[in-house]
């Protein structure tokens, strides 16, 4: 790769639901695009509410990831514009529902997307500076499966969103143990870049123990940022926006801007090392 500044992969992943794996990577994107970065959302989950989150409704998707996982599409085909500027979107559909049974046999079924982003980063090392995507998210879907296995194997690391609940560190150790597997398995460079508390509710003591006990536990892999539970960030993607084009002042959009700056400080702490 001829890239001036490395293309980094950086997965957003957790097991459970509901934890704001989608809305973090479309507003994470959102807040990384708005400060100079250009991103290229993948969305790997078949449910596809980043592609919908982002305003790319489903007539659009003629291709999507699941062309791109199964060999029939190259990425840069399937990459969409959104409204957001330098924020990309390569959307997902319901076919990705089969992508396990289809290519269960191959043996190099964990790494289709490692494949796509390699070539689509040969192809745009030939392209001009501002063609050129420097970080891609991957939205995975709520479960440990082929998908989020691809996911890892193709990323430099893993950004773990948590929500503020009782369970909370219950599913986190069973994540880390994934990771671990993972780096011995298919991808020895993964690390966690970091994990972001979400759906904070100051309101809440539980929420409030939980915050001390994940960071106590993670140290500073745990970001400073933490997410508030805001209605705004719930609206947006009826609307087909990121919260940051939806209300730009509200708690939600400026906690992400905050952690797209968090993100992007330790991402040049780690090329500096």
């Amino acid at each position: 790769m001829s890239f001036s500044v490395p293309l980094r992969v950086l997965v957003i992943a957790n097991q459970k639901g509901g934890v704001g794996k989608t809305t973090t990577a479309i507003n994470l994107g959102t807040a990384l695009a708005a400060i100079g970065e250009k991103v290229l959302i993948i969305d790997l989950d078949p449910q596809g509410n980043a592609s919908t989150g982002l305003g790319i409704d489903r007539q659009s998707r003629r291709l999507s990831t699941y062309d791109v996982l199964v060999g029939e599409a190259p990425l840069s085909a399937v990459i969409q514009a959104t409204a957001v500027p330098r924020l990309s979107v390569a959307p997902s559909t319901l076919d990705l529902l089969g992508f396990e049974l289809e290519i269960a046999a191959r043996d190099d079924r964990a790494f289709c997307l490692r494949t796509a982003i390699r070539k689509l980063a040969d192809e745009l090392s030939l392209a001009s500076e501002d063609a050129r995507f420097s970080y891609v998210l991957v939205d995975c879907p709520p479960s440990l499966n082929l998908l989020t296995m691809n996911a890892m194997a193709a990323a430099d690391s893993v950004l773990v969103p948590l929500q503020c609940e009782f369970f909370a560190l219950e599913g986190l150790s069973q994540l880390l143990s994934t990771v671990e597997q993972v780096k011995g398995a298919l991808n020895a460079r993964l690390t966690i870049h970091g994990i972001v508390l979400t759906m904070f509710d100051s309101r809440n003591s539980l929420a409030t123990q939980v915050v001390a006990d994940v960071r106590s536990f993670m140290g500073d892999k745990v970001y400073e940022t933490v997410i508030p539970r805001n209605v705004r960030v719930s609206e947006a993607p009826s609307h087909g926006k990121p919260v940051l084009l939806y209300d730009l002042k509200c708690s939600g959009s400026q906690a992400y801007l905050k952690l797209a700056s968090e993100v992007l400080e330790r991402e040049r702490l780690y090329r500096a090392a």
